[in-house]
Formats: structure tokens, C-alpha cells, sequence
């Protein structure tokens, strides 16, 4: 019986389904492994005091309402692109490159300027990498909540 009991979780070990659970997001083909900031809490706190995130990694907002959204860099240490998506999951805005802020509650905040549900942080580059024009769908692996509208 211990052998039945072990194989399972040694094929789980050998395929990597620890990392199944890991939520995801894809964006103009390119799939990104994702944190997701979904409470007061988790946004406010965001990607600081970072000192690298990989290239296959970022940070999901999602926020409780579709409106326009601000976001800034305070104790953020590396820089990033910031998408913007709507209800739907279009982009709606980029800022891009945004550079890291160690000026506290001095840092600039960079906004949407168009209402958006879901702000998907990436490493700087990114979004030039990819070619992302406005309009671009985000999809979301299993597992990521979609806010109702």
C-alpha cells in the first residue's frame, strides 16, 4: 500500500505539479507566472521592496471596480511596465518603463487615464517585447477570479 501511496506524488514531483497550481495569465502569446494583489492589503503593498522578478513573472491588481486606476512606485526597486485592462480584458493603457521611486510619498503616480478592472505588472521591456497595442486581451489561467461586473 505505501508503494500505490508514493507513486503519485513521485510522477507529481517528476512532472512539476507543484507548479500547476501557480496562477497564470497570458498576454500576445506569452505566458506569465502571477502574484495576485486582490484586497487593500496586497495592492497597496504591490512589487515593493523587490530586487528582481524574473521575466516570466508579475503581479496581478484586481480591483473591485472597473474605473480609472493610479499607481505609483514607492520603495518599488525595479522598474516595470503597467497595463491596464477593462472589465473585459482589453487593454486599455500601457505606462511603460516606469522607473523605481525611492522618494517615498514624493514618487509620481502613473494613471490609467481610461476606466480599468485589471492592472498586470510586468518587468520593464516587457510590453515592447511583446509589441502590446491597446486593445490586446489578457487571458487568465484557472483559478484567477474574475471580478464581478
Amino acid at each position: 500500500m505505501r508503494r500505490i501511496v508514493l507513486l503519485p506524488l513521485l510522477a507529481c514531483a517528476m512532472s512539476g505539479c507543484a507548479g500547476a497550481s501557480q496562477p497564470w495569465v497570458e498576454l500576445a502569446g506569452q505566458r506569465f507566472s502571477v502574484e495576485l494583489a486582490d484586497d487593500d492589503a496586497e495592492r497597496a503593498r504591490g512589487l515593493m521592496f523587490r530586487d528582481a522578478m524574473a521575466d516570466d513573472r508579475g503581479m496581478l491588481f484586481i480591483h473591485d471596480a472597473q474605473e480609472p486606476q493610479a499607481y505609483w512606485m514607492k520603495n518599488t526597486k525595479i522598474a516595470l511596465d503597467i497595463l491596464y485592462f477593462d472589465n473585459d480584458r482589453k487593454l486599455v493603457a500601457q505606462q511603460r518603463d516606469v522607473p523605481p521611486c525611492s522618494l517615498g510619498d514624493a514618487c509620481p503616480s502613473y494613471p490609467s487615464n481610461a476606466p480599468a478592472r485589471y492592472v498586470l505588472e510586468l518587468n520593464a521591456g516587457q510590453a515592447e517585447k511583446l509589441k502590446l497595442q491597446d486593445g490586446a486581451t489578457l487571458t487568465f489561467g484557472r483559478g484567477i477570479p474574475t471580478a464581478a461586473r
